[in-house]
């Protein structure tokens, strides 16, 4: 049997790779991440194909023309991440289901290329108020930094009805129930 394609967007600080985590470790559902690719070098301990697909810059735009990817950001210039298509194809075809880590833009192309084997999750800040909030407790990033993925929040959440579901996180032990039990209603 084929696997299924869950998506999870999320603008920063909302939650998102804490709820897939605690999804994950409780290994109630046959979920695997994709390797993503990236052209970045290899940090210390980082294995090909365990961590990442390690590509050449070269490698990455010959992928792009192509169209090996279902999604790919020039992050910073030069410097690319991306979701191959034969990696989603090598898990699903397995029989396991893929679970998605994507910025937004990258899982509405998602959802329009796989469409009812995909189900995408959008997740929500309760407000952005609470999302800024949520951010300088990290005490991780400056002020202009805050504000500047603040802003870019505001603009994600623009994409959020583009999502099969929206899950709001105001209450994280809520969330990850919610966004677990959506993920076995998809998976059966």
């Amino acid at each position: 049997m084929r696997g299924k394609i869950i998506i999870i967007s999320a603008p920063s600080g909302c939650g998102k790779s804490t709820i897939i985590n605690a999804i994950l470790a409780k290994g109630e559902l046959d979920l695997q991440f994709s390797i993503s690719a990236t052209n970045r070098p290899p940090r210390d301990g980082e294995k090909d194909g365990v961590n990442y697909y390690f590509l050449t810059e070269e490698e990455f735009r010959d992928e792009i023309g192509r169209d090996a990817f279902v999604e790919y950001e020039e992050v910073y210039p030069g410097r690319f991440y991306g979701t191959l298509k034969r990696e989603i194809q090598r898990i699903v075809e397995a029989g396991h289901n893929v679970i998605l880590d994507i910025d937004v833009k990258g899982g509405v192309n998602v959802k329009k290329l796989y469409g009812d084997e995909a189900m995408s999750i959008f997740v929500l800040p309760p407000s952005v108020e609470e999302l800024r909030r949520r951010l300088e407790a990290r005490g991780t990033e400056t002020a202009e930094w805050i504000d500047k993925r603040v802003e870019r929040a505001e603009l994600e959440i623009g994409y959020a009805m583009k999502f099969d579901r929206q899950v709001v996180n105001d209450d994280l032990a809520s969330a990850i129930s919610e966004v677990e039990a959506l993920m076995k209603g998809f998976v059966g």
